[in-house]
């Protein structure tokens, strides 16, 4: 049975159970818009197509399918780029399909053209993807979608392009359907037995994670093997949300954001560094020096890329899926979980107290932690902000903290967090962003306000890009092109796109918003006044100057 092309792929997107779709329309994609529309999909038209593609990344991580993005030709496409680039880092499945004026007058000039005479699209994605193809023909689909699906959604996941023209998205082919793979990748190292030993011998062992952890929700495993072996466990800014800040095992963040508690700890003579899902790049290992160093490195990691690269000790691999590792250590050890006390308690610093009578940051998240429900999901922005989160806001049931610390798009977040409601709408879902974010992405609140997409979006405002203000001004005693002359009135730009809007200046102001907020059947934007001056937990990440 033959039928459109774009019929063809909104029946695959509803064989892989998407509900919604996030983009904005242009001429080259419209019948694909209206026949999402006609087959019961919801079409959410988002203010720009990165934030579109930030809302399909947060939708795919909530919902555990592929999101989809889908924009127009040439500049609908560039515009993709950064969110696309933001999914591959965070390994998440999404597929951006961008448009083409025409195959048949590929040659002659067109506007916005995406093919290799233009702007040449699929060569653009080609660093950000997983893959990016151009389908040139109606009956190349069924190959290239599949290609594309398989690469979306085994081993490393993340987001994959395809750019289709007009033409070809009318033409008619041989219907099919592909289902997600089953043949998620399960590879098992072989050298297993060799950590079992390293773990057995160690002396003061430390678990180090990162959000490779979230991102294979190994959270069960990670906590066997602490309990198990006895190992104090340090969360990586991006590792944040994989183990309860309450455990006994827990010594808190190390990088930005990270404690006194486990910098002292490193300092402390750790023989055996277990890394699981990080990569240790700077912002991981922000702080770290040679006192550091551990006498060797166990890592478990999809792929070998980063391994031994950052910490110069003999390092172990552990390659294949992380999850699956963790799970055959723990089998092959016997290993069960089981309580334990026995870690060394060392004061974390009281950081930022109250300064001229302004709110401190610190106590802002604070404040936020008491009021949220304790499985509310949180998303960190690109900013001091989150960092202050990392250090402060206590997780109390796994999976409920995402950060990309190494990306770091400015306002992904506030995309992230519209896309994972839409996905989960039981959940209660917040986005910790600053003045500055909300100046990049905040017109996506309107794009709430108009589905009727009840987050939580809270807002510190200091008046300026303040982990770039103050990480210049310490490392070279003056900022330049950091603080807002006149900055950005929060509340009533929230206002001014139909959201409710509540402006803080007390630990009580927060309380009552957040209690307002969770009652709300709409987006409710919380601006917090802070303390411009007071200084966040990022300035152990050193601006070096030729």
């Amino acid at each position: 049975m033959k039928k459109k092309v774009y019929t063809v792929l909104v029946e695959n997107f509803r064989e892989w159970g998407v509900e919604h779709v996030f983009g904005i329309p242009g001429k080259s994609i419209s019948p694909l818009m209206l026949e999402v529309n006609s087959k019961g999909i919801e079409y959410v038209l988002s203010r720009h197509e990165a934030g579109a593609g930030f809302e399909a990344a947060g939708y795919a991580l909530m919902k555990k399918t592929v999101g989809i993005a889908i924009g127009t030709s040439g500049p609908g496409g560039t515009n993709f780029l950064t969110a696309a680039a933001q999914a591959k880092e965070h390994e998440i499945p999404v597929l951006f399909i961008t448009g083409h004026p025409s195959m048949q007058e590929t040659g002659q000039a067109l506007g916005q053209d995406s093919s290799h005479f233009g702007v040449d699209l699929v060569k653009m994605f080609e660093p950000v993807t997983n893959f990016s193809g151009f389908v040139s023909r109606g009956d190349l689909l069924h190959s290239y979608l599949h290609h594309a699906l398989e690469k979306a959604w085994t081993g490393t996941k993340g987001p994959v392009h395809l750019c289709i023209p007009f033409d070809v998205l009318m033409e008619e082919i041989e219907t099919f359907l592909l289902p997600l793979p089953n043949h998620v990748s399960s590879v098992i190292s072989s050298g297993l037995e060799q950590v079992i030993s390293l773990l057995n011998e160690a002396r003061k062992p430390v678990l180090f994670i990162g959000k490779g952890t979230v991102a294979a929700e190994a959270y069960e495993e990670v906590r066997i093997l602490a309990e198990h072996w006895r190992i104090p466990v340090i969360t990586a800014p991006g590792g944040k949300g994989a183990f309860p800040t309450f455990h006994p095992l827990c010594l808190g963040g190390f990088g930005l954001g990270g404690t006194e508690k486990a910098s002292n700890y490193l300092r402390s003579g750790v023989d055996v560094m277990v890394v699981v899902g990080s990569r240790l790049c700077d912002m991981d290992l922000s702080g770290f020096d040679k006192e550091m160093y551990p006498e060797k490195v166990v890592q478990f990691e999809q792929d070998l890329t980063f391994i031994g690269k950052s910490i110069p000790v003999p390092t172990y691999p552990v390659l294949g899926d992380i999850r699956q590792n963790l799970r055959q250590v723990i089998e092959k050890a016997g290993a069960s979980s089981r309580d334990d006390d026995d870690v060394p308690v060392i004061e974390i610093e009281n950081m930022n107290a109250k300064s001229a009578g302004l709110l401190s940051a610190v106590q802002a998240i604070k404040s936020l932690r008491s009021s949220l429900p304790e499985d509310a999901v949180l998303f960190g922005d690109a900013g001091s902000h989150t960092f202050y989160a990392v250090r402060h806001y206590d997780i109390y049931k796994p999976g409920t903290f995402y950060l990309d610390e190494v990306f770091l798009a400015m306002g992904h977040a506030i995309g992230y967090a519209i896309g994972a409601k839409m996905a989960a709408p039981e959940k209660v879902i917040a986005c910790i962003t600053g003045d500055g974010c909300m100046m990049m992405h905040g017109t996506e609140i309107s794009t709430a306000v108009n589905h009727r997409i009840p987050v939580l979006f809270i807002v510190l405002n200091n008046g300026r890009l303040d982990m770039v203000d103050k990480g210049m001004s310490y490392n070279t005693g003056r900022s330049v092109g950091a603080v807002y002359d006149v900055p950005l009135n929060v509340s009533k730009f929230a206002q001014s796109m139909g959201a409710y809007a509540a402006c803080c200046h007390t630990e009580n102001d927060i309380r009552e918003a957040i209690a307002s907020a969770l009652k709300a059947n709409g987006p409710t934007v919380i601006e917090i006044m802070v303390n411009p001056m007071e200084v966040p937990p990022i300035l152990t990440r050193l601006l070096t100057m030729a």
